[in-house]
């Protein structure tokens, strides 16, 4: 069985095809399920975040794998297959390990070094627990790449290359002046209290704004949201709820609004913004402009091919050149800024025609993307490339070692066979031996055998942990005519310890 991601992310594709293919929880569930009824896979996790939505199972059929993942994201997300092909990358053994580890240490975010994907890796991981999705493979590679990402941010400065979507629209917002000093004295109102909108709420209050309004559907979260800034100590902001169906009074009084939530359709309309700010839409013409593809293959076949052939380090740098494609983004409203917005939605919560109303700056995922392309990296970048494959390296000998442990474990157990049988054929030969006697002899055997095994199997282990190591369980069955039954009861065993693979 092999590793296979499918996916797509702020680098590969439009954020209007991201948030049209956006997940909600109970999607992910049957994509999950669906994912393990078709043949070629026998593990699946999902990593859906508000810029990337990746599939990752365990396959024993390379192609076939391509295409039915593909047909499954295409199905679960309601966007068509051809139009999403277009968009979705590929990567497949060492390199799909190299990719999630990367993923985990913020090298593929939209702002380099954040650590809120940590978290969203941690949900993936409880969600193929929970659902028993997740076998051996993926609970070692998802657990593995939360060491990995803390590791690179404890032994490194990949955070000061970073920061979190939260701290840098807010940056966006306050356009090159101080976030603190923009910020300071201002009334907030946050829509939304699931973990961005947590984490926003409480960077406003460190940034110092006089207030913090949280919105939600559920007024009990929001209430506790509230509970827990009133609670910080090292800020003094004021905190209040208040029910969903306050927001329209809550804008007119709001100086900056951070919006979040899991709705499917907006949350905030551009004539309620115009309303609350008592004027009307301005006709500000969209500019068209070019955005370049990052991969645009002719069909799914294409995909596989480039990566089991091997022709390029990634599926970006292997994409063939492709027309432009043009979106359309609504210029700015010029003027005073009587309220800031920041959408970190997707799909989005506030609405694009936004921009067009006096007064209004708004920031969303998308302009954030467009930000962040050009924001410098950090010299500690590198380290953590470094740890990176390191860790890629360490990971794929540990598969390899295990793939060749029940070969060895059923060995083990066949020689213990041997000498139980050759014992009770001692016994009833001679059957004066007394207790102490028989025990020695037992014992003796034992030893002979555990000594003739020892070297053998430490050594294949080793040869197995090296790359094109895997044929060595298969020399083992073979020279010693183990049993494939045994083995495989062996490996059923390992991968339905329950244990295995939670923190």
């Amino acid at each position: 069985m092999s590793l296979l991601v499918v996916g797509l992310s702020h680098r590969s594709a439009p954020v209007s095809v991201l948030e049209r293919a956006s997940l909600a929880v109970e999607t992910q569930a049957k994509l999950l399920q669906d994912t393990l009824a078709a043949e070629p896979a026998t593990e699946a996790a999902v990593l859906a975040t508000c810029n990337r939505i990746e599939l990752y199972a365990d396959v024993d059929k390379f192609h076939a794998g391509v295409a039915e993942l593909s047909t499954l994201l295409a199905q679960h997300s309601g966007v068509g297959l051809d139009e999403l092909t277009p968009y979705l990358y590929v990567h497949y053994e060492d390199r799909a390990v190299h990719h999630l580890f990367s993923v985990a240490c913020g090298l593929d975010s939209m702002v380099v070094g954040e650590g809120q994907i940590l978290g969203q890796i941690k949900d993936a991981l409880a969600r193929g627990q929970e659902l028993h999705t997740a076998g051996r493979l993926l609970n070692d590679l998802f657990q593995q790449a939360l060491r990995v990402g803390k590791r690179a941010h404890s032994e490194t400065g990949i955070d000061r290359a970073g920061q979190s979507l939260v701290t840098f629209g807010l940056q966006q917002l306050a356009a090159g002046a101080d976030p603190e000093l923009w910020a300071g004295g201002k009334r907030a109102l946050v829509i939304g209290a699931g973990s961005m909108s947590s984490l926003a709420a409480a960077t406003l209050a460190r940034t110092g704004v006089a207030e913090v309004v949280v919105a939600n559907r559920t007024r009990a979260r929001a209430d506790r949201l509230v509970e827990i800034l009133q609670q910080g100590d090292d800020t003094a902001v004021r905190a209040r709820a208040v029910e969903m169906s306050a927001v329209n009074d809550e804008l007119t009084r709001a100086d900056i609004v951070v919006s979040c939530t899991g709705a499917t359709g907006l949350v905030l309309t551009a004539d309620a913004l115009a309303d609350a700010l008592g004027t009307t839409l301005d006709a500000v013409p969209e500019q068209p402009r070019p955005a370049s593809v990052t991969l645009a293959p002719d069909d799914v076949d294409q995909h596989a091919a480039w990566v089991e052939n091997g022709t390029a380090a990634s599926a970006a740098q292997a994409a063939p050149a492709a027309a432009p494609r043009r979106v359309t983004v609504p210029a700015q409203s010029t003027g005073p800024v009587r309220l800031a917005l920041l959408d970190l939605a997707m799909p989005r919560d506030i609405d694009g025609a936004a921009h067009r109303i006096d007064g209004v700056r708004l920031v969303d995922i998308e302009s954030l993307a467009e930000a962040s392309a050009d924001a410098p990296m950090a010299a500690d970048v590198d380290r953590v490339r470094t740890i990176v494959s390191d860790e890629v390296a360490a990971f794929g000998a540990a598969q390899r070692a295990a793939h060749v442990a029940p070969t060895v474990v059923a060995l083990r157990t066949m020689a213990a066979g041997v000498v139980a049988g050759e014992i009770a054929r001692l016994d009833g030969r001679l059957p004066g031996l007394d207790e102490k006697q028989r025990a020695e002899i037992a014992q003796t055997v034992r030893r002979v055998v555990d000594k003739l095994l020892h070297a053998p199997t430490v050594r294949v282990k080793q040869l197995a942990s090296e790359p094109g190591g895997a044929g060595y369980a298969d020399a083992l069955r073979e020279l010693f005519d183990l049993d494939p039954q045994t083995v495989a009861a062996v490996s059923r065993a390992d991968l339905n310890d329950p244990n295995r693979g939670r923190s």
